[in-house]
């Protein structure tokens, strides 16, 4: 049991601690919930869930005294292993340096939640006595679908990334706007370089001079406590080898990989590694796009195109091809956009990248293509898509690309190609 001299210091470390400056993300959390609702914050480790609790508390201390408002970090905080017992000693603690707030209103920020042991007990009880209360996890351990159950619909989700592009030109001192000057364009275009190889990470994007270190440090930090350590993995070579294969395959086959291990001697059940994968998607570490099929079932049985939550941790892992970095950009762009995802492939091996379904209807079809200058990229790229669009009846059809803008009509069909800076500023 932490003793109430130690919740004492941890409360009074952070009213004495100024606020650090803050990027303002493109993300709107309300200061003023409803009634009897936690907010939680998820999101990979490290892509900016603290500084998101530091913004909404400088928003709240304009109108409220910064001793209403009760932050913890229960990963950094030197508090040992916790339980719910541990929370009820802290809250008491804060009323006994603040008095008054038994008549005001409060704010409880409670980040890496996770880390606490029947946490949402003392949640469900703050929020019964009027206590606004935010949250935040590592993604592998405060995912939405766990703060369903665990929370019984009493909270309201929102996510939290690395930087998308427009936060990242706005670290650069560019704000985005319709119109751009040939200046600030040819600028926009040279910080896509680096952004489409570092990607987003917020200390990555603002101490450039370590991003390689910053960006090993979290991928393993992630691959460690988000996969291996929350799910108790023993096997972690065969982790290791699945990574690795993930990093390296454009699209990735279970069982094959299952073979490949078993032809190398390690071993391990092909279940397990079906569970591996999981625990990767879980912690919003790897994504697998499957192939569109209006059967669930099908679509759930195809090989699916794997992508990283960004490009950072693929620049680590050696990989440099920048038409495969421009894809898997292009992935988490729509991702974060909350779109319905799927690729086409015909049995010719005819591909499109992106399938965008909006209930039961194909609204877009986009090509990831960085060289379209080349004759035979843009032909098969093109060839592609007008296979795709006579065959999911979609005519919205798009080749996102490094600088080529025009609409062309080819056989009947409009196609728009459009640079990729443009394509992220949309």
């Amino acid at each position: 049991m932490i003793s109430k001299e130690k919740w004492a210091e941890t409360i009074k470390n952070f009213q004495e601690k100024e606020l650090p400056s803050i990027i303002e993300r493109d993300i709107n959390i309300p200061l003023e919930i409803p009634i009897n609702r936690a907010v939680s914050i998820i999101g990979p480790r490290r892509a900016g869930k603290t500084f998101e609790m530091y913004s909404l508390i400088s928003k709240i201390m304009k109108n409220a005294k910064k001793e209403q408002i009760l932050y913890v970090n229960f990963e950094k905080a030197d508090l040992g292993i916790l339980g719910y017992q541990d929370l009820v000693v802290m809250l008491e603690t804060f009323y006994e340096l603040y008095p008054e707030n038994k008549k005001n209103k409060i704010w409880l920020f409670l980040d890496e939640i996770q880390n606490v042991s029947n946490w949402e007990k003392f949640v469900r009880t703050a929020l019964d006595e009027n206590i606004k209360v935010y949250l935040s996890g590592s993604s592998s351990k405060l995912l939405s679908k766990e703060i369903a159950t665990s929370m019984r619909g009493r909270s309201l989700t929102y996510s939290i990334f690395p930087f998308s592009f427009k936060e990242y030109l706005k670290t650069k001192g560019i704000i985005f706007q319709k119109y751009h000057s040939s200046y600030e364009k040819a600028k926009i275009v040279n910080l896509l370089k680096t952004y489409l190889e570092y990607g987003g990470y917020p200390e990555a994007v603002v101490y450039e001079i370590e991003r390689e270190r910053i960006l090993t440090d979290i991928n393993d930090i992630a691959i460690f406590k988000d996969v291996i350590e929350r799910n108790k993995i023993r096997n972690t070579k065969a982790m290791k080898l699945l990574i690795n294969a993930l990093i390296n395959s454009k699209e990735f086959s279970v069982n094959k990989f299952y073979n490949f291990l078993k032809s190398r001697g390690v071993k391990v059940g092909k279940t397990v590694l079906y569970r591996y994968t999981d625990y990767l998607n879980d912690a919003f570490f790897v994504f697998m796009l499957r192939k569109f099929s209006n059967s669930y079932k099908e679509a759930e049985q195809s090989i699916p195109k794997i992508y990283f939550i960004d490009n950072g941790l693929l620049r680590i892992s050696g990989i440099q091809d920048v038409g495969r970095l421009m894809e898997n950009l292009i992935f988490i762009e729509l991702f974060k956009r909350g779109l319905n995802i799927s690729y086409w492939k015909d049995i010719q091996g005819k591909e499109v990248d992106f399938v965008i379904k909006e209930n039961k209807a194909v609204k877009q079809l986009i090509q990831s293509s960085y060289d379209v200058e080349d004759f035979n990229t843009k032909e098969r790229e093109v060839k592609a898509l007008l296979k795709a669009s006579k065959e999911l009846k979609c005519s919205n059809l798009i080749i996102i690309n490094s600088n080529y803008e025009a609409e062309e009509k080819i056989k009947g069909k409009k196609i728009k190609f459009i640079p990729l800076w443009k394509w992220l500023l949309s």
